[in-house]
């Protein structure tokens, strides 16, 4: 019924995560967290997150520009919902500042608009008017995780015709 957790020895856990990183970028979080999984004490864990950094396969600078590019471009998330998910995930402030340098403005503007106006577009039925749109495009930009000046100008562009 229960399994007992495995017990790795320090080198094969070190093994299993070399591959684990190697496969898609992870942050500081997830493999303290497969680490521990594995039974590993702390100051074993401690040794190898500082080994497999030193090694390059643990770079969380790295992780946070990949994993805020993939949710801008994939989710089409904005940058309060990105800042978010990576405290979520405990990286680092400096970390997360960079990510969002890295996401392309004009690439940003331009998402921002072709969502309002695809659910702008959207919002229709009995007792639909202008207000209704507005709030429903601007809840919907929200929580998208749009800065709220940015929805602000992008559904008052729409309000205007």
């Amino acid at each position: 019924m229960f399994q007992k957790k495995q017990q790795l020895s320090k080198e094969q856990a070190l093994q299993k995560l070399r591959h684990y990183c190697a496969y898609q970028e992870r942050c500081h979080a997830e493999v303290k967290e497969k680490l521990y999984s594995f039974g590993l004490r702390k100051q074993m864990v401690e040794e190898s997150i500082a080994q497999l950094i030193e090694e390059d396969y643990l770079n969380e600078e790295r992780f946070a520009i990949q994993f805020a590019g993939g949710k801008f471009r994939m989710k089409q998330w904005g940058k309060v919902k990105i800042k978010h998910a990576l405290i979520q995930k405990q990286v680092s402030t400096y970390c997360i500042n960079k990510a969002m340098k890295e996401l392309d403005a004009e690439d940003y503007e331009k998402t921002l608009h072709k969502l309002a106006r695809q659910k702008w577009d959207t919002v229709t039925g009995v007792g639909v008017n202008g207000f209704v749109k507005m709030a429903k495009t601007t809840d919907y930009l929200l929580q998208k995780g749009f800065e709220p000046e940015l929805v602000r100008m992008a559904v008052n562009e729409l309000k205007e015709g």
